[in-house]
């Protein structure tokens, strides 16, 4: 499974859309652990090219604070789950959080 976590200044980024780069994680689930991560900076941020792009890179799974339901949808559509309403957290936190089903998540902070 490949698992992207939206940077800004390294940390995780409040919407996805603003990030500065994106860190992918190829993960083993059977033993729930990170094999590899990977930082990559995104094109251009415009409608749709977001999750095309990560759809493209393998990314089964994308981990955001907030994120808009157009956004969501594209993703889908890329055959990308949506985790939304992520807080604090590094992202390899928040990474072993989702693949040891204990990732607490709250309020999409996207109202758009």
């Amino acid at each position: 499974m490949r698992i992207a976590i939206p940077l800004v200044q390294g940390k995780l980024s409040l919407h996805f859309g603003h990030c500065d780069q994106f860190a992918i994680f190829d993960t083993d689930e059977d033993s729930t652990k990170i094999a590899n991560r990977e930082d990559f900076t995104p094109p251009a941020h415009e409608p749709g090219v977001l999750p095309k792009w990560l759809g493209g890179m393998g990314v089964n799974v994308i981990i955001a604070g907030g994120m808009g339901q157009r956004a969501q949808q594209l993703f889908e559509q890329n055959e990308v789950k949506v985790v939304v309403g992520a807080s604090s957290g590094t992202p390899e936190e928040l990474v072993s959080a989702f693949l040891q089903d204990t990732l607490q998540t709250g309020d999409n902070i996207c109202d758009h």
